[in-house]
Parts: structure tokens; C-alpha cells; sequence
């Protein structure tokens, strides 16, 4: 089915560089409601790209993002003219995010969603004690580590990537387990998943050494445990310019270019 592209709504973040360009781009082109748009065009970075993509959850609402940002892997060149065309031929890439849920040390039970990578991240000095199971099964009895992430292929070259983690093809059925500064086993280096596998995460001597989960930008203070899985009931929809795909960029990512 042919997607119709008629309206288009223009977020942007709150950079001077990005606001401007919005002004050019919505007196060219209009500005309809981002509710109600065909497509909605994100001027900025990556995390703009990603707080897009998080209102719009839930929607399949694609979006086209133009780089006015610092670092710009999710999006496209800023260009003011041509842009009809350029949404008519840009390619869609379908991502699922995975859903977190978080158990603190009160009880209390928090859902979120994360487009990259889920982490838990130790909150004192000491170094984070973590039980990891894969579904249902205990695979790391304890690891010692400042922390360890969960990431999609579409987050595997975001934080994955700076921890030493593998960059994923976009459509790889796989998630990267991946551990930040582990202290112990010293010999592991992490794990790559099937795509529906479910990761549980226990914290050990939680009221000792405390941490956090972060899924995306949404941060949970002192868990006690965090299962998560992908949720294959969303679609995010990207849509990018024909050879700069989210593929051919995750493949330039891995040759260094």
C-alpha cells in the first residue's frame, strides 16, 4: 500500500541552527498538525529524532528527519528545496523498541520503551552487582561492572558502540547484551541474543550498591530488578533518503566511514 505523503507537520529542537531552519522550511511548505500529518519532518540531532519517535509511538506515523543537529546518524542532509521529492522517494526503515519493566526497591513496577539500548547503570562508588537470566534461565550468576546494556540493532551503534559492543545490521534478529567497564568475569565481553529473547536483570545487595535503568531517556532509580523484551506490537517508522538508508548507514558505521 502506497503511503500518502500530503501533510507534513515540522518539529524541531530548541537550537537556534534548527529553529531557523524550520521557519524556511514551513514557509515553503506549510505546517500542518503533527497529530493529523502525513509525515512529520524533525530538524535537529539524533535525540530530537528520538524524542520524535517516542511521541509518535504507537502511531506508525513515519518520520523524516534533517540534520540540525551535532551528530546525525538517524537523519538526512538539511536541504530547504526539493523536499516533496524527497519524501516520495525516501525508504522506510521499521524498528521495534523494547520494553522495560522496573521493579524498585519500594515495589513499585515502571513500563517504559527504548528505541537504542536499555541500561542499568551503578549510582555510587562501588562498583554494580547484576544477576543476568535469559529467558528464565540464570546465564551470568554475578557480574561486576559499572553497568550493562541491552541495545536494538538501530541502537547498537549509539552507546552499544562506545562500550565495545557489536554494531547489529538493521535487520539482524539479534539484541547486544554488552557490559560497561566489567570488573568481573574479566574474560566476558558480553552476548548477542535472539531478538526475542527476555533479559532479566537482578540487582545484588541493592540497598549497598544502588543503580538505575535508563530506557532511552526515561531514568529509574534504585531497581531491584528489570526485565525486558521487544515489543513487537509497535511500529517506528524512519524514512530516509534512497542510498543513506539506516542499513547502508548502520554497514558504512562498521568500515569506518
Amino acid at each position: 500500500m502506497t503511503e500518502r505523503r500530503g501533510t507534513i507537520a515540522f518539529v524541531a529542537s530548541e537550537t537556534p541552527e534548527a529553529q531557523a531552519a524550520r521557519s524556511k522550511l514551513v514557509e515553503r511548505y506549510g505546517d500542518a498538525d503533527p497529530d493529523v500529518a502525513d509525515i512529520v519532518v524533525a530538524l535537529g540531532g539524533d535525540g530530537l529524532m528520538l524524542q520524535t519517535l517516542h511521541r509518535f509511538m504507537g502511531t506508525a506515523k513515519p518520520i523524516y528527519g534533517m540534520n540540525r543537529g551535532s551528530v546525525g546518524f538517524l537523519m538526512n542532509e538539511f536541504k530547504e528545496r526539493g523536499l516533496r521529492k524527497r519524501l516520495e522517494a525516501a525508504q522506510r526503515s521499521v524498528v521495534h523498541p523494547l520494553v522495560m519493566t522496573a521493579i524498585d526497591r519500594d515495589g513499585h513496577k515502571v513500563e517504559a520503551r527504548a528505541i537504542n539500548e536499555v541500561s542499568l547503570l551503578r549510582r555510587s562508588y562501588q562498583a554494580a552487582k547484576l544477576r543476568l537470566s535469559v529467558d528464565g534461565q540464570v546465564r551470568l550468576e554475578e557480574l561486576v561492572a559499572d553497568g550493562v546494556l541491552l541495545a536494538t540493532p538501530a541502537g547498537s551503534t549509539a552507546y552499544n558502540l562506545s562500550a565495545n559492543g557489536p554494531i547489529l545490521p538493521l535487520d539482524a534478529p539479534l539484541l547486544a547484551l554488552t557490559p560497561l567497564s566489567p570488573f568481573r568475569p574479566r574474560r566476558w565481553r558480553g552476548a548477542l541474543l535472539p531478538d526475542q529473547a527476555q533479559v532479566t536483570i537482578e540487582v545484588l545487595e541493592a540497598q549497598k550498591r544502588p543503580v538505575s535503568a535508563v530506557a532511552d531517556h526515561i531514568q529509574i532509580e534504585n531497581v531491584i530488578s528489570v526485565a525486558i523484551a521487544i515489543d513487537r506490537s509497535v511500529d517506528l517508522v524512519m524514512l530516509h533518503d534512497p542510498g543513506h538508508s539506516l542499513d547502508e548507514r548502520i554497514l558504512r558505521e562498521q568500515f569506518g566511514y
